[in-house]
């Protein structure tokens, strides 16, 4: 009896500039060969704060807003750039989405359902104790708002 249905076949992975997400990169590239599987590379950057003035919130003017955009779209662009070139030299198929948000977590379990991903490949720290209390995990955010498996990179 041969199994004919692949495990996985559109892997979710969450890139940001840092060399723990180069990790997540190169490896859910290899994973993605191994399974015959597609990669959509997902990456968020944070909207502006909120203005505050003497204790009211304040309206950035247009100007502030759209520079804060463009810079945020050129950096993803850069990231999942970087992401596609190193997934079309080994052969995989791959597809880069960007959100602007607050909530990463909710973003990344949004973006997997849109995209019908059936893994998220993240990379964590692996911290432990009080450095981890204290720093918070993405990892275990996503975790626990996804019904999805989650392969964790260390």
């Amino acid at each position: 009896m041969s199994m004919e249905a692949r495990m996985y076949e559109h892997l979710l992975v969450p890139v940001d500039d840092s060399e723990l997400s180069d990790k997540a990169i190169d490896s859910s590239i290899g994973l993605a060969k191994l399974l015959g599987a597609r990669v959509t590379g997902f990456t968020a950057e944070a909207p502006l704060p909120p203005l505050v003035l003497e204790q009211v919130a304040v309206a950035y003017d247009p100007e502030t807003m759209q520079e804060h955009r463009q810079r945020s779209e050129s950096h993803a662009r850069g990231v999942l750039t970087r992401f596609a070139e190193r997934a079309a030299a080994a052969g995989v198929s791959f597809d880069g989405q960007f959100m602007e948000t607050d909530n990463i977590e909710q973003a990344i379990v949004d973006i997997a359902l849109r995209q019908q991903c059936d893994l998220i490949v993240m990379a964590t720290h692996g911290r432990h104790g009080l450095d981890a209390l204290i720093n918070g995990s993405l990892t275990k955010g996503v975790l626990a708002h996804s019904k999805l498996p989650l392969l964790v990179l260390r």
